[in-house]
């Protein structure tokens, strides 16, 4: 067993690289999808049927393969490059990296750049197959460029139509789609079209999506920083700019995880969050319906794809959500006592909650709400002082506290 090798070889433009086949013939096994059987017919006519071995269900693939692999060499017929998305990685970690030997074609993906002649070398891919599109969507709109490995479920016109329910109408024209239909192969055809055209199409399978959108009105935001003024809100209703710096940094944000704003108002907490940390799940819940435009329209402005705009009231709306890593509540519509229970029965081991106080009465109940939930607290209370020059006009801003949250992170002892 230990002289095995898996040759891996890409198939592309509907036929085996002429140099590959001899060597296909003296394998043990050949393990193909179903797709590829009039292939090996064609182009190794000879090759027993009984030594060629289904692809799917993966899992008996993997253990035929073992079950055969002191018996010679092995191979595994894949569309494209195979370490592309592609069954490489699952055979390199199941039988180790010396034990495969990679022959790579040409990708559906490099198909479709080379036939809209387009620049992929600064693409974003992304393979759906198997996969929610819905939970992929920040990423998608984050790039200006980004090319999708559908599947039958996340096909064009599914995706077209999450986008169009993602985004405002008024970011619509700046998108351009492009679907390959059969790339490579008799049948291949490439449509071009907007959102709402590819959102009413069907597309044969397999198809390979291309996603462009139109990023010259850039301005050149901050990447943490973002003014009053550049948000747009209602009557001065938004965390001001030094609160908002304190808030964000009393939350010590992950990297990766669930972050509820409650009490979203305009969104300026969640997008700066948002934006600072990509791989934040963000979930901006707010009642009110001139807010949640806001929301809306400074998401779409800043590219803060990784928000999730959650109308209604807490703590209603809050069972349906994933449990959060960090919490944020800036508005409470005088029900904190039961937004911070029902906040604390979902909080993550570790997590944080950051509750802000202006009225007399938050500030007095937060800091026992959280204590007799197990919560670690600490209060800041902020006192700003704005002024202009050279005039030295003074604006003082509502001094604020903040009452921060921390939850114990549980180790279990094995």
């Amino acid at each position: 067993m230990n002289d095995f090798k898996i040759h891996i070889v890409g198939i592309a433009e509907g036929t085996i690289d002429p140099r590959r086949v001899a060597m296909l013939a003296d394998c043990r096994l050949i393990v193909a999808a179903a797709s590829m059987e009039s292939l090996l017919r064609q182009q190794l006519p000879d090759y027993p049927r009984s030594q060629i071995v289904a692809l799917t269900p993966l899992s008996a693939a993997l253990q035929t393969i073992a079950a055969h692999a002191d018996q010679g060499n092995i191979a595994v017929l894949a569309s494209g490059d195979p370490l592309f998305f592609g069954i490489g990685e699952v055979l390199g970690r199941q039988f180790g990296s010396d034990k495969i030997i990679v022959h790579p074609a040409v990708s559906a993906m490099q198909f479709l750049f080379s036939r809209l002649k387009i620049p992929w070398h600064d693409a974003r891919f992304i393979s759906l197959h198997g996969r929610k599109a819905g939970l992929q969507m920040a990423e998608i709109l984050a790039h200006p460029k980004v090319c999708l490995l559908t599947d039958g479920e996340n096909n064009p016109a599914f995706i077209a139509a999450a986008i169009l329910r993602h985004i405002s109408p008024r970011r619509r024209p700046c998108f351009s789609l492009f679907v390959g239909e059969h790339l490579g192969v008799a049948g291949e055809r490439i449509s071009a079209g907007s959102l709402e055209e590819i959102a009413d199409r069907q597309f044969a399978q397999p198809n390979t999506v291309v996603i462009l959108q139109d990023w010259t009105e850039e301005t050149g935001y901050p990447v943490f920083g973002l003014g009053e003024q550049e948000i747009e809100h209602s009557r001065g209703l938004i965390t001001k700019n030094e609160i908002r710096a304190a808030v964000i940094h009393a939350l010590r944000l992950p990297a990766h995880g669930i972050f509820w704003d409650i009490g979203a108002g305009s969104g300026s907490v969640s997008i700066e969050s948002g934006r600072l940390a990509k791989g934040l799940r963000v979930f901006a819940v707010e009642k009110n319906g001139e807010q949640l435009e806001h929301i809306a329209w400074n998401r779409g402005r800043f590219r803060a794809w990784n928000i999730e705009i959650v109308p209604g009231e807490a703590p209603t709306v809050l069972e349906e959500l994933p449990p959060p890593d960090r919490v944020f509540i800036g508005g409470n519509g005088g029900r904190l006592a039961d937004i911070v229970a029902s906040t604390c029965r979902s909080l993550r081991d570790g997590g944080r909650i950051v509750i802000s106080a202006v009225l007399g009465t938050t500030r007095d109940a937060a800091p026992g709400l959280l204590y007799s939930q197990g919560l670690a607290v600490e209060i800041t209370t902020l006192s700003v002082e704005r002024q202009t020059f050279p005039d030295r006009q003074i604006a003082g801003l509502n001094p604020i506290s903040l009452i921060v949250g921390q939850k114990k992170l549980m180790w279990i002892r094995k």
